[in-house]
């Protein structure tokens, strides 16, 4: 019988001024506000799909999980906890379901079903899956959780060039599979680079329903 799946998307409340705030120094606050509140209910849309896996939001912060700002039911939403980004991961990483368990971000909102299909296949013969971002971070990791717990976030220096690498020197001796690169939309510059085919991912209907 195949384990059970758990996609983790972790987000934070779109609130004006809150969010993709490097984004929003170079196109204004409130279309800043506005691409991360699309991205959101985008990818959930998307990858919504309970045949497959279980699609649990991970909020921050922990007191708004249940605010009306945030798509889909309460149930499938849970804390990130405290700490810094890595603590935050490894939080939800520990409290998810036995089972294999991939963690995305809520600011790439091009990824696909196929992707998370890829990443949860590559597991069955790794212990952890990467999906490296262009500019030294990633956009995904994914751990099977067997035969052993993993701890890849310490002292990792987060929003910086080297969080792959990072993460990849706390892995060492672990088998690590990695996907294909993904650009994330952190600034103006990353908003530039993606071009129309932003817009274009953002709104794109979900096709598995």
């Amino acid at each position: 019988m195949m384990s059970r799946r758990t996609l983790i998307l972790m987000v934070k409340v779109p609130a004006a001024g809150r969010v993709k705030t490097r984004l929003a120094r170079g196109i204004g606050i409130g279309p800043a506000t506005g691409f991360y509140r699309h991205a959101i209910a985008t990818l959930m849309a998307r990858l919504d799909i309970p045949r497959r896996w279980t699609l649990v939001l991970a909020v921050a912060p922990d007191a708004a999980r249940r605010t009306a700002a945030l798509p889909g039911p309460v149930r499938a939403r849970v804390p990130q906890g405290r700490g810094d980004l890595g603590q935050r991961m490894q939080h939800v990483i520990d409290h998810a379901p036995t089972g294999p368990v991939i963690v995305i971000g809520s600011d790439v909102p091009g990824i696909s079903e196929r992707d998370i299909a890829t990443a949860f296949h590559r597991l069955a013969g790794h212990e952890a899956v990467i999906g490296p971002s262009p500019d030294g971070g990633y956009w995904l990791i994914g751990f099977s959780r067997r035969p052993r717990r993993l701890g890849p976030f310490r002292n990792v220096r987060w929003s910086s060039d080297s969080a792959f690498s990072g993460t990849l020197r706390n892995l060492d001796g672990s088998r690590v599979a990695l996907i294909g690169q993904k650009a994330d939309i952190d600034d103006v510059g990353d908003w530039a680079s993606a071009g129309p085919s932003r817009s274009r991912r953002i709104i794109a209907p979900a096709t598995h329903k």
